[in-house]
C-alpha cells in the first residue's frame, strides 16, 4: 500500500537484496539501521547533513528526501533475506502538491547530481555498513544511529495511532528489537511501526498535520 511519488529519470528507486543468514531474528531491526545510515551517510559525503526519523525515513530538516521499505524473511530463529525498497530524491525540484513535505538533494544542495555516482556511492556506504553488521559491530551502530536520529531529546507532539490521541513528547531512545520510546508527563511509552505519529509542520489552513511513520 505504499508508493513513491517520483519524476522520470530525476531520482533514484531501486531495491537491494541482502542474506543476512548470520543475523539471528530478534536483531533483524539492524538491517533497518545500517540501510538507513547508508543512505545518510551517502548525503554526508556531499556535505548535505541529514536525520533518520524513525525508524527509517531520511530527513534533511524537517523535509523528507528518501524513504525505505523492508520485507525480511526468517529461516528458523534467524535472517534468510532482506528486500530493502529504497526512494531517494536526488535531482527533482517540483513535486505534487498533495505530498507534505519533499526535499531533494539538488534543493538542499543548489546543484543537480549525477545519479550514477550517487548510487555507486551509497552502494559503498551500504557495504561498509553491513560490513560492521556482519562483524557484529554493534555498538557503533547503534551509536552512530541515535546520533543521527531525528528530533531524539527533543519535545515534540505527536499523535498515538493506537488511540488517536495527541501529546507532548520526548524521544529517548530506539530499543534492540525497533521500539521507540517516548518519555511524557506521565512516564515512558514503546511504540511500533505505525503506532505514533510526528507532528510536522502545517496544513494551507494554518493547523498541524501528523505525518505516519
Amino acid at each position: 500500500g505504499n508508493s513513491w511519488s517520483s519524476g522520470t529519470g530525476l531520482n533514484l528507486t531501486f531495491s537491494v537484496v541482502l542474506c543476512p543468514e548470520f543475523l539471528p531474528a530478534a536483531r533483524q531491526f539492524y538491517v533497518s539501521k545500517v540501510v538507513a545510515l547508508a543512505v545518510s551517510d551517502t548525503l554526508a559525503r556531499w556535505g548535505i547533513g541529514a536525520r533518520i526519523k524513525w525508524p527509517n525515513d531520511i530527513y534533511i530538516g524537517d523535509r523528507k528526501t528518501a524513504g525505505i521499505l523492508i520485507e525480511n524473511d526468517l529461516c528458523g530463529g534467524y535472517m534468510a533475506r532482506s528486500v530493502v525498497g529504497v526512494g531517494l530524491n536526488v535531482n527533482q525540484t517540483r513535486f505534487d502538491a498533495s505530498l507534505p513535505n519533499p526535499v531533494s538533494m539538488a534543493l538542499a544542495a543548489g546543484r543537480s547530481f549525477d545519479r550514477a555516482e550517487v548510487f555507486e556511492t551509497f552502494y559503498r556506504c551500504l557495504s561498509e555498513r553491513y560490513g560492521a553488521l556482519a562483524e557484529e559491530r554493534d555498538r557503533s551502530i547503534d551509536d552512530d544511529y541515535l546520533a543521527r536520529l531525528y528530533r531524539l531529546g527533543e519535545r515534540h507532539a505527536f499523535v498515538d495511532g493506537r488511540t488517536g490521541a495527541r501529546f507532548v513528547g520526548t524521544i529517548r531512545d530506539v530499543l534492540p528489537a525497533g521500539d521507540l520510546v517516548v518519555g511524557t508527563g506521565s512516564g515512558i511509552r514503546r511504540y511500533l511501526f505505525k503506532e505514533i505519529e510526528y507532528v510536522i509542520g502545517t496544513q494551507p489552513d494554518g493547523r498541524n498535520f501528523p505525518e505516519g511513520m
